[in-house]
């Protein structure tokens, strides 16, 4: 029977209980969202009490089968007031699926003058610690220590100064095999929700641990052969990815007219190639960098690498398109180590990439500090480790924060939370997404880029109206079953290209607990999890209002194609499933 994990925070209790009722079943997404619905108040303010974190592990996390090494962490998120899952890799998930733990609850809140606590989970229980040591540190300096405690062999989930002083932007970050704070579960300020529990860091040590049982082996190593044949021979996640990471994308969506310039003016980038994945894997190469790696154990893809300054000191991992782009083309900066940093600065504070580079952009917009100016902008960004530092506490509080305490009217935002790096104007199918998504705009939660620019899975005009509605939708359920899986997201790329790929993932689904699972049931499932997100909304009061873009989508052309966003509200409310 599958274990979940209760902590309250209060009284530094930890109880285990059978995974049972409402919960059976589930992992990942599916759990994380379930459990919130059920048991977190939709009109609770996000850092009360009341709040839950939940971290869950995916159905197939600690299998044998390929990049099942991600884990889903939810709540309500302080910086939209939706619910919110935000996924990561690194080597956690795993560590936790060891100790037969499908995942764990943190509940209540201590008195505000506690000191921060570590949680210490082993195969013998769980320990609350204070460690002194390690308050108020960045994630690097922390988790260094973390490990010099606790051994190179554990799982580290911690926050920095955001999220200790529950800024909305703040992300919490997962160590990866390298033992680097690298890996984040960004977006919707679930770095604040860990904070306001007063929790620093959660520490796993998996030795010991029983591991996963799997109830049909032979069939299981049947599945997770051909899992591993379709995810290798095709040709982005067995060949794009893998030699030049996500940042390939930016040629090709500068290409499309989409890569969204100087907050959402222009569509292309002049100085594209100086900041592409091309230019990237070029530095790696010359400074004895690593231009391939994975994020956690057993991942085929290794779409990550090592990135070094110009003195060959490693500054960064996990050097992700949506970040290049954020503080990149997005800011006007051209200078690929000056990106690098503001990345590294990102993940040692705790906060989340895209959030920040949006909000680095209101305070350009504002004139705070210049366009272009890289070295400005890594100056303003460290001002957040400094609680006390007024404008670190404007820009650690994410873009709409910003922009209403700057007077910025520019401002690309859905519910809250801050528009990735595709122009929606020119890729209309994601722009469905940002509209519709559960969580604010969110370009993973129904990546139609794969149709509209990449052709993968499908052809869909990014420019016109016909498909994308539809696309998006069908989208949003596959990817929120996928979540709850374990995989990683970019599997996705294969299996809408692979005839049999839904039937193998429900093959190992199958073989793993011994249950009949169905192409069908995949489906089934990413529509109960919307279904559970999309009811909880509507009773904190959001409505068929808030899922439009801003006014300047729609009264801008975008260069170079001239193109606006023209989706009503009752057209974008059929991508929605009903609640």
């Amino acid at each position: 029977m599958a274990r979940l994990l209760r902590i309250n925070t209060r009284t530094k209790k930890a109880v285990f209980e059978d995974q049972s009722g409402d919960y059976s079943g589930l992992g990942g997404r599916a759990l994380t969202s379930r459990l919130v619905r059920r048991e977190v108040p939709p009109t609770c303010h996000p850092l009360s009490a009341a709040n839950k974190l939940v971290v869950a592990t995916g159905l197939l996390t600690g299998t044998a089968a390929a990049n099942t090494g991600r884990l889903s962490v939810g709540g309500k998120s302080p910086l939209t007031g939706t619910i919110k899952e935000s996924n990561s890799g690194g080597t956690f998930s795993q560590k936790l699926a060891k100790l037969d733990i499908t995942g764990f609850v943190l509940e209540d809140k201590p008195e505000t003058k506690v000191p921060y606590q570590t949680i210490f989970i082993t195969k013998d229980g769980v320990d609350f610690l204070e460690l002194p040591e390690i308050a108020g540190l960045g994630t690097y300096e922390a988790s260094a220590k973390l490990f010099e405690r606790f051994g190179q062999k554990a799982g580290i989930m911690v926050i920095g100064p955001a999220g200790e002083n529950s800024r909305l932007a703040s992300s919490i970050m997962f160590t990866d095999p390298k033992g680097n704070p690298s890996r984040a579960a960004g977006r919707g300020g679930l770095g604040a929700l860990m904070g306001s529990k007063k929790i620093k860091a959660i520490v796993i040590d998996a030795q010991g641990g029983p591991g996963q049982t799997i109830a049909d082996k032979e069939a299981f190593k049947a599945a997770s052969k051909r899992w591993a044949e379709i995810l290798i021979n095709h040709p982005v996640t067995g060949q794009g990815l893998p030699g030049y990471g996500t940042s390939i994308l930016i040629n090709i969506i500068n290409e499309a007219g989409a890569l969204p310039t100087k907050n959402f003016r222009l569509g292309r980038f002049d100085k594209a190639d100086q900041i592409s994945g091309e230019k990237m894997i070029e530095l790696i190469n010359q400074r004895a960098g690593i231009a391939k790696e994975g994020c956690h154990a057993g991942c085929v893809i290794q779409c990550s690498q090592k990135y070094c300054d110009e003195n060959g000191t490693y500054l960064t991992s996990g050097f992700e398109y949506e970040t290049v782009w954020a503080f990149g083309s997005n800011l006007l900066i051209s200078d690929m180590d000056q990106i690098a940093m503001l990345d590294r600065l990102c993940d040692d504070l705790g906060l989340d990439t895209i959030e920040t580079g949006t909000t680095l952009a209101m305070a350009m917009e504002g004139g705070i500090i210049p366009w272009g100016d890289g070295q400005a902008a890594i100056d303003l960004l460290k001002r957040v480790y400094d609680p006390a530092d007024y404008l670190g506490v404007i820009i650690a509080n994410g873009t709409a924060y910003t922009a209403d305490a700057l007077g910025v009217d520019r401002v690309p935002v859905v519910k809250k939370q801050s528009i990735p790096a595709y122009d929606p104007r020119t890729a209309k199918g994601v722009g469905v997404t940002y509209a519709t998504s559960s969580m604010g705009a969110d370009h993973t939660a129904g990546y139609a880029i794969c149709q509209n620019i990449l052709k993968v899975g499908g052809d869909i005009d990014p420019l016109g109206k016909q498909g994308n509605v539809e696309t998006s939708k069908n989208l949003q359920i596959a990817t929120a079953a996928v979540d709850s899986t374990g995989f990683c997201l970019f599997v996705a790329f294969a299996v809408l290209d692979t005839e049999d790929a839904l039937e193998v993932i429900a093959k190992l689904i199958s073989a793993r607990f011994g249950i009949p699972f169905t192409v069908d049931d995949i489906g089934k499932t990413g529509m109960e999890i919307l279904r559970d997100e999309y009811s909880f909304n509507r009773d904190a009061g959001f409505t068929s209002v808030h899922d439009q873009l801003p006014d300047f989508f729609i009264n801008e052309e975008l260069p170079p194609h001239k193109a606006k966003w023209d989706f009503s509200l009752e057209e974008l409310q059929k991508a929605k499933v009903e609640s």
